[in-house]
C-alpha cells in the first residue's frame, strides 16, 4: 500500500535541486550514494501510521515512508541513478540517532521529533508532521488528564520526547507516578491494554494509530491536556548541506504539488493495513500551516 510519486512532484523536486547539484562536485552523503549506487534508510516496525511493518513481507509502510519514497525518487533523478538500491534498516527510539551519526543509516523519516537537543546531534529536514503529546486511556476511566495520574502506573516509550516530559513532570510536581518505559510503541500500548498502566503518554497521532489496532477500539480515547507541540522531521547527518538541500527540496515538492494531501488522506482518513481500520484523524491547522510555510525549526514545548 504505497503512494508512488507523481511525475509533477518529481519534476518539481528535480527543478529545485538539480542545477546547483550537477554543477558542484559531489560530497558527503550524495557522493556516498552515487559511488555505491545504494542508499540506506531507517524505518520503525510499529509507529502506526508513520512507519511500520504491516505484513509478512517485512517492508515498511506509512505516511513518513511514502514521503521518504518521494525523496528517494528525487535522489534517483538528481544523481541519474534510476536503479538506485534501497536498503531498509530497522531502528528503535534508542538507536536511531547513533545509527544516523555513524553512517549506518543515511536518512530516517518516521516519527522523530525535531528538538533542540537532537539538533545538536543530527540534522533535520523541514517538518513533515506536527503532533501534540497527550494520553490514551479507557474512555470510561477516571484517568482523563495528567493531574489524575498521581501515584498511578503510566506507560510511555523509552527514548522519546514523551518519556522526558513525563519524567520531568513527575519530578517537578511530585506526582509519585510509576513510569513504565516500553521498548517501542507497540509494547507500550500492550502494557496499557493489559492493565499494567492506567494511561499511555505519547504523540496524539501515534495514539490514534494504537487505538485503531486495539482489540476494541471504541473502549479507548485520546485525551488530556497537550504537553508539547512537536514537529517530526527526517534525520540526516549534521554538516551535509548538499544532501539536506536535496531532501528539503523533495519534501517541498510533495507539499507544492498537493501530493501531501493524497498521502495524508491515505493514512489518516482511509482504512489502513493490517486490519483495514480508519484512524479518522483530520489534518490539524498546525500541520496545514507547516505545509504552507515549510521550516526546519523545532516546535516549542509547554508544561501544565
Amino acid at each position: 500500500m504505497r503512494a508512488f510519486p507523481t511525475m509533477l512532484s518529481i519534476a518539481l523536486a528535480v527543478t529545485l535541486i538539480s542545477p546547483s547539484l550537477m554543477a558542484a562536485e559531489l560530497t558527503g552523503t550524495l557522493k556516498k550514494i552515487k559511488e555505491s549506487g545504494t542508499i540506506t534508510v531507517g524505518h520503525r516496525d510499529s509507529s502506526i501510521p508513520f512507519s511500520y511493518i504491516a505484513d509478512a513481507s517485512g517492508m515498511p509502510v506509512g505516511y513518513s515512508q511514502d514521503i521518504q519514497l518521494q525523496i528517494i525518487e528525487s535522489i534517483k533523478k538528481a544523481l541519474d541513478i534510476p536503479n538506485l538500491k534501497v536498503n531498509y534498516n530497522l531502528i528503535t527510539a534508542q538507536n536511531r540517532i547513533p545509527l544516523v551519526q555513524n553512517g549506518t543509516v543515511d536518512l530516517e523519516c518516521g516519527s522523530t521529533t525535531n528538538n533542540a537537543e537532537r539538533a545538536q546531534q543530527v540534522a533535520f529536514s523541514i517538518g513533515i508532521f506536527e503532533v501534540s503529546t497527550r494520553l490514551l486511556s479507557k474512555k470510561d476511566s477516571e484517568y482523563q488528564d495528567f493531574e489524575q495520574l498521581k501515584g498511578k502506573n503510566v506507560v510511555t516509550t523509552a527514548g522519546g520526547t514523551s518519556e522526558r516530559l513525563l519524567r520531568a513532570m513527575n519530578a517537578d510536581k511530585q506526582m509519585n507516578m510509576n513510569i513504565i518505559s516500553g521498548k517501542d510503541i507497540g509494547e507500550s500500548f500492550q502494557m496499557l491494554e493489559t492493565g499494567r498502566a492506567v494511561a499511555f503518554m505519547q504523540d496524539d497521532a501515534l495514539l490514534a494509530g494504537e487505538r485503531a489496532k486495539a482489540r476494541n477500539p471504541d473502549e479507548w480515547a485520546v485525551t488530556g491536556t497537550a504537553q508539547s507541540q512537536d514537529i517530526y522531521g527526517c534525520m540526516m547527518r549534521k554538516g551535509d548541506e548538499p544532501f539536506k538541500k536535496v531532501v528539503d527540496g523533495a519534501i517541498k515538492a510533495v507539499f507544492t504539488s498537493g501530493d501531501i494531501n493524497v498521502i495524508y488522506d491515505k493514512w489518516f482518513k482511509q482504512p489502513i493495513p493490517p486490519k483495514g481500520l480508519n484512524l479518522n484523524f483530520p489534518m490539524s491547522p498546525a500541520l496545514k500551516e507547516l505545509i504552507a510555510n515549510p521550516a526546519d525549526k523545532p516546535a516549542s514545548e509547554k508544561t501544565l
